[in-house]
Formats: structure tokens, sequence, C-alpha cells
């Protein structure tokens, strides 16, 4: 349950649908440097954001790991989130499996530092640490896992294949993999925002969509594969797969925090996408995110955030 929001398809350097990180300093196709460290606390929030959708996909977890041939929720003795930036999800993990350690993977130490401290408010610090290792490598001293949790990280690995193998080789017998990739990239203006042309989040989404192909294509040992995730895990020599998506629905009116939020996302849009991006589609982006102007973000009525998550899951032999 990887904690972070990529463009399009996650929420980095597009808007609400991509942000996870398999490295802690990755070049994205406009050759920006993206410093995940820094990052941190919109990352944050923008997990504490999705809390209610991670607690679903989490008791879903339960529910497989209890059926028939699995392990049981209680038999949980090591839980791995790959990617798991600030830790908000490892902390969920830890409250959903409180048998368990929990071991927050990360290649980014500040991100790590941040998943310490929110253990350590949360009273974990006894269950959760963390380890600092790049993506899908550098698990080896850790050992086998029962469940191993990856949310929008392995999407910034050029093999995407040979990452779920990777991990799936860490599964104790019985153990589950859930990769969280996929679902729609996240709603929260309406068609007609009443300022430029109508379907401005529908354009940003389409170069969104552009930026994440480009950004892919130049990741070392890119490979074109058809982004099959059931595929992936059933080439990894597991069984049993299971897909389901979960909902975040926050209505209009958002709280200030979510505003902040979609507001950060939108500026961090508008700097991705300058030179993807209609002068005047730019200068409402420039507006939206105007903390003074009554048709930014923070002030108008109508923002909501809407959003599906897929999780894709399947059990060692």
């Amino acid at each position: 349950m990887s904690n972070h929001p990529h463009p399009g398809h996650g929420q980095v350097a597009a808007p609400l649908a991509h942000t996870h990180r398999p490295s802690a300093h990755v070049h994205t196709s406009e050759d920006v440097l993206v410093d995940w460290e820094t990052l941190g606390p919109f990352l944050e929030r923008g997990a504490e954001l999705h809390t209610p959708l991670y607690e679903q996909a989490a008791a879903w977890l339960r529910e497989l790991l209890t059926a028939a041939g699995g392990t049981g929720p209680d038999a949980v003795r090591r839980v791995l989130d790959v990617g798991s930036g600030p830790g908000v999800v490892a902390c969920l993990l830890a409250r959903a499996f409180p048998d368990a350690e929990i071991v927050a993977v990360d290649a980014a130490e500040g991100l790590l530092e941040r998943a310490r401290a929110r253990a350590d408010r949360l009273g974990l610090a006894d269950r959760v640490r963390t380890h600092l290792a790049e993506v899908p490598d550098g698990l080896d001293a850790l050992g086998g896992a029962d469940l191993i949790w990856s949310s929008k990280a392995l999407h910034h690995v050029g093999d995407q294949r040979a990452a779920v193998a990777a991990l799936a080789g860490h599964l104790r017998p019985g153990g589950l993999l859930a990769v969280a990739e996929g679902g729609l990239a996240p709603r929260f203006l309406p068609r007609d925002i009443g300022i430029g042309r109508p379907g401005l989040q529908a354009r940003l989404d389409a170069v969104g969509e552009e930026w994440f192909a480009q950004m892919r294509a130049e990741l070392p040992d890119a490979a074109a594969d058809v982004e099959d995730w059931p595929a992936f895990l059933a080439d990894a020599g597991l069984r049993a797969p299971r897909t389901r998506s979960f909902l975040l629905d926050l209505p209009a009116p958002l709280s200030d925090d979510a505003r902040q939020f979609i507001s950060a996302n939108l500026t961090r849009s508008s700097e991705a996408f300058a030179d993807r991006l209609e002068a005047d589609d730019l200068m409402n982006l420039a507006r939206l995110t105007d903390p003074e102007d009554p048709a930014g973000v923070t002030r108008r009525p109508d923002v909501f955030l809407l959003a599906a998550q897929t999780v894709h899951t399947a059990r060692a032999q």
C-alpha cells in the first residue's frame, strides 16, 4: 500500500495519478530530477487522504489470507511494503496485521525517516522498521515474507515482469504478493469549470499519459510488455490470482487539507507539462492554484476527489 500519489498513473511530475518511486532520485522524460525526499510532505498528505481506500484494500488482503489454502491473517509474521514512501500504509498494515513485523522498504532515506517518525507517533515503533534499498533489488537481507505489498512503485522499473518475479521470490510458502498498479486517474474538477475551454482535466490526463509513456520508455532495461499484471504474477509461478479495485470518494465540499493537496498537485502538473499544454490551459492552471482567486481550488465549492486503485494479488505455492 505504498502511499504516494504520479501523472496519469500516480502523482509525481504529473497529476494525481502516479506517485511512487523505486529510487530516491529519478530522471523524468523531461530530464528533470525528481527528489523524492523533498516530496515527502506531499506524498504523506496524499497517502493520508487515500487512507479509506487503503483500509479497504487491507481488509481484502486479510480475507484472502483467510481463504482456503491461506495462512490466515493471524499467521502473518512479516510484511514488506516495497516502495513504502513516508510509511502511511506501512503503519496501516501494522494495524491490519497486529502480530506481524512490518518492513518499510524504500530507496529514499528521507522518506524512511518520515516512516520511522510516523510509527513512533502511533506507538508502532516496536513493530515497524525500515530498510534502505532499490526496488526490487536489495531485499535479500530481509529474508522471506508472508505478505508483500507494492503500490505504484513497479511502474518505475524498466522490466516490470522481472520485478514481479523478484518480489515473488521473497514470499514464504502460501504467502501473498499484492501489487497496486492501474485503476482510474483521479478526478477532482467538473468538465466545465467556468474558466477557459471545458475539458481541462481530460487534457491533463492526456498529456500525463504521454509523459508516463516517455518516462517508461527511457527507464533502464525498459521492456515493452503488455501491462498484464495477472500474467506477470502467473509467470512468476504464483497461483490463485485475484484482482479488485477500491474507490476513494471524497465529495464536495472538500476539506482544506484535500484542497491544498489538489492545488499542490496541479502546481506540479503545470511545471511538468509546461511544454505540452496550450497557453490558455497553463493560464487557467495558474488561476486554479491561486489561493486568492475565487476560481481557485482552495476556494471554489465544486472541487471533489474521486479515484480508483486496482490491486492484483496471487499466492506462493
